[in-house]
C-alpha cells in the first residue's frame, strides 16, 4: 500500500521567530495518523526545524539542492550539508525553481541522480503551464518533463521517488485543477510509471497535487484514487489550515 504525504512548501517565508512559531503550533495541534507530514522551511532556517521538530513525526525537507558534491558555487547547498543537519528529503523541479532560476531539465536530471546517491528522498515537481493546457499538450508537456529526468533512473531509485503533479496555472493564483483534472493527470502519470517501467513501481508511487489546495477542496481532491496526498503552498504557511489538509486526506 502506497503511503499518503502532506508537504507544506514554506518557500521563501518566515524568519527565525515566525518560524519557531509555526512549528510549535504545528505540534500544538496533536498526533496524526496514516500520512506522513513534511514541512520544507527555507533553508537557513533548517537546522533550528530539525532540532524543533525532533520529538515529532513531523519531517523537515529541503526547497532544493545543488548537483555538484562540493565546489565553487556561491549559495548553493550540496546533498551533504543537508544530510548534515538531519535533512534527507529535497523538493527538485519546482515550476519557481524553472521559471525564476532557469533550471533546464538536464539540470534537474543530474540534481535527482546526485540525492539519489545519497540516498535522500525527492519529492520531484513538474507540470504544465495554461497555455499547454488550452492546446490540448498537457499530458505531452507532463511526459516530457518526466521522461527527461527519472526514466533514465534505474528501477531501485524509484523507493526514493515522490511524485509531485503541480499545473503551473494553478500554483499560487486562487485556481484549483478539479478533482477529475487531477485524478485524469494523475492516472496518467501512474499509467507513464507503468509502461516504462512495471506494474508495482507504478502502484507503489505516491503522486502528490499541488495548486492552491485549501482546506475546502482538499477532502475531494485527495479522495480520488490516484491522488495521494499533496505538496502545499500557501495554505501551509497557516498552521491552523495546514492541520485541517492533513485531517483531509
Amino acid at each position: 500500500m502506497r503511503k499518503k504525504i502532506i508537504a507544506g512548501n514554506w518557500k521563501m517565508n518566515n524568519n527565525k521567530a515566525e518560524t519557531d512559531q509555526l512549528i510549535a503550533v504545528l505540534k500544538a495541534k496533536g498526533t496524526f495518523t496514516g500520512v506522513e507530514v513534511k514541512v520544507a522551511p527555507t533553508s537557513i532556517h533548517l537546522a533550528q526545524a530539525v532540532e524543533a521538530l525532533s520529538d515529532s513525526a513531523i519531517e523537515v525537507i529541503g526547497q532544493n539542492m545543488h548537483q555538484a558534491t562540493n565546489g565553487a558555487y556561491t549559495g548553493e547547498i550540496s546533498a551533504a550539508m543537508l544530510q548534515s543537519v538531519g535533512v534527507n528529503s529535497v523538493i527538485l523541479g519546482h515550476s519557481e525553481r524553472r521559471a525564476y532560476f532557469n533550471e533546464t531539465d538536464q539540470a534537474l536530471e543530474e540534481k535527482v541522480a546526485t540525492a539519489v546517491k545519497h540516498d535522500m528522498e525527492v519529492v520531484f515537481c513538474f507540470g504544465e503551464e495554461l497555455e499547454d493546457r488550452q492546446c490540448d499538450q498537457h499530458f505531452q508537456v507532463v511526459e516530457d518533463q518526466l521522461r527527461k529526468v527519472l526514466f533514465s533512473l534505474p528501477n531501485t531509485a524509484w523507493e526514493k521517488i515522490v511524485l509531485a503533479y503541480e499545473p503551473v496555472w494553478a500554483i499560487g493564483t486562487g485556481e484549483t485543477a478539479s478533482p477529475e483534472q487531477a485524478q485524469e493527470m494523475h492516472a496518467f502519470i501512474r499509467g507513464l510509471v507503468s509502461q516504462n517501467f512495471d506494474k508495482s513501481i507504478a502502484e507503489n508511487v505516491a503522486i502528490l497535487y499541488g495548486g492552491s489546495v485549501k482546506p475546502a477542496n482538499a477532502q475531494e481532491i485527495f479522495s480520488k484514487p490516484d491522488v495521494d496526498g499533496g505538496l502545499i503552498g500557501g495554505a501551509a504557511l497557516n498552521a491552523d489550515d495546514f492541520f485541517a489538509i492533513v485531517q483531509s486526506i
